[in-house]
């Protein structure tokens, strides 16, 4: 039991709902609860889906099927995220762009990059070798709506809160954003480091 609870929090933390929830700014301004929700939920079973297949296959996903080291994946994730890190420092945290669309079209969005990435996966992974298939995946998933659990009540909180102190609220999602930015770009640059390490050693 220990080491379920254990495996479960690893890939919770590594979710974080309340770093989340700076990033999904704009949709949770934009939307109203039953949006987000529906929004949240969907981009919780498309990651699902892809972590208990990481759960199930590990790294026969990269050897077999991509054709690809880990170490490259790492790298163009922290890449990526670099990206996000830098467009955070200079835009706050609306900066996400593709998050500003039609609630249709942006579950995919908070998928990918929000949801699904070399962290995330790798903890995929490590509960997959930790555990047999079946309890792996159920782990997995209950991890991910767990964090979707809280992120949607976090945004109820928020329009709570909102229509006392917006302003309030305004500056702190501000300042929230921008120090997330800092810790988004240090973690990406040990991503990309950590790949080109990878490579170095098997070379």
């Amino acid at each position: 039991m220990v080491d379920i609870i254990e495996s479960g929090m690893l890939l919770l933390a590594l979710l974080n709902p309340f770093l989340l929830i700076v990033y999904l700014v704009g949709p949770m301004k934009k939307l109203d609860q039953t949006q987000f929700r529906q929004v949240l939920i969907r981009a919780g079973i498309i990651a699902g889906i892809v972590f208990c297949c990481f759960a199930v296959l590990g790294d026969v996903i990269f050897s077999t099927i991509i054709h690809a080291e880990f170490a490259s994946f790492q790298m163009f994730g922290g890449l990526v995220f670099i990206i996000i890190g830098l467009q955070f420092v200079f835009k706050g945290p609306t900066a996400i762009e593709i998050l500003q669309g039609e609630a249709a079209h942006i579950s995919g969005a908070i998928a990918m990059p929000v949801l699904i990435g070399p962290g995330t996966i790798s903890a995929s992974v490590i509960i997959g070798k930790r555990h047999d298939p079946f309890l792996a995946c159920v782990i997995v998933l209950v991890a991910v709506f767990a964090s979707v659990a809280i992120v949607v009540l976090l945004k109820t909180l928020h329009d709570y809160v909102q229509v006392r102190r917006e302003t309030l609220i305004e500056r702190y999602i501000e300042i929230v954003g921008r120090i997330t930015a800092l810790y988004v770009g240090t973690v990406a640059v040990e991503m990309v480091m950590n790949g080109i390490r990878a490579w170095i050693d098997k070379y």
